[in-house]
């Protein structure tokens, strides 16, 4: 028992350190911080929006409307349509997205789950090919509190300029209060190519405060929610964004 306490300290505290010194993706304002582990049978509609601004710059927003479920016991598939607007222009179609995450540990089995994310995606601009993007994740927890950690990787096929695979992290880290509100701390960023660290003004690290919550409303039906407000720590225009998601799951 002892063995296996100490086993579970020393994985919680690593990762608790990689969360605070590693850096995850931050591909737009409506990201959100996956999470590894799947229910099967649930069904789910997801909505996501965010909204960042930069010093001198128009608002860019965006936002998404999904439909989930948990197809296995280690197997959840969701489909998006995704919409944005940026440059002053008016609210308008995005893209198809077809996300699939894996559980690949069982909840409590190890010190820490494991799981991996896929994601493709089809652009309205089809000169911007295909975006995939994938990586494991993970999570464990130290008395009430939750750490997630992604590490992620993104590319785009067939696009009509050619490019490299990026790289880029998401962490989050939340207090158990109660099921109806919990709070902490999230963060995006990106790294640059996938084989080398781009210059630290290149860099992108979003990071801040966070709630969290899940309503039950009787049998499945519960209503979840979590917002954020992050701030570029790396950014000389000190862009910020405030991100939302609720899901109501049945």
């Amino acid at each position: 028992m002892k063995s296996i306490k100490k086993k579970t300290g020393a994985a919680s505290a690593a990762l608790a350190a990689v969360l605070f010194t590693g850096h995850a993706m931050a591909s737009g304002p409506a990201d959100y911080v996956y999470t590894p582990n799947v229910e099967y049978g649930e069904r789910e509609i997801d909505f996501k929006s965010g909204t960042v601004k930069k010093s001198q710059e128009d608002r860019a927003s965006a936002a998404s409307l999904g439909f989930g479920y948990g197809a296995t016991e280690y197997w959840f598939t969701e489909l998006y349509v995704k919409y944005k607007r940026e440059n002053g222009n008016a609210t308008a179609f995005d893209a198809f997205e077809w996300e699939n995450k894996f559980q690949l540990t069982q909840p409590g089995q190890y010190p820490i789950d494991i799981g991996f994310i896929t994601e493709i995606e089809r652009p309205q601009d089809r000169s911007e090919g295909y975006e995939i993007k994938f990586g494991p994740l993970f999570q464990t927890e130290i008395g009430k509190t939750q750490l997630n950690l992604n590490i992620l990787f993104q590319r785009n096929y067939r696009a009509a300029e050619a490019n490299i695979m990026k790289s880029g992290y998401q962490w989050q880290a939340k207090y158990r209060l109660k099921p109806e509100f919990e709070f902490g701390l999230q963060g995006f960023g990106e790294l640059g190519d996938w084989n080398r660290i781009a210059p630290r003004a290149e860099q992108s690290h979003l990071l801040g405060p966070a709630i969290f919550g899940k309503i039950p409303l009787g049998g499945r039906h519960a209503i979840k929610y979590n917002a954020a407000y992050l701030i570029d720590a790396s950014d000389v225009k000190h862009s910020n964004t405030l991100r939302t998601q609720v899901e109501y799951e049945f």
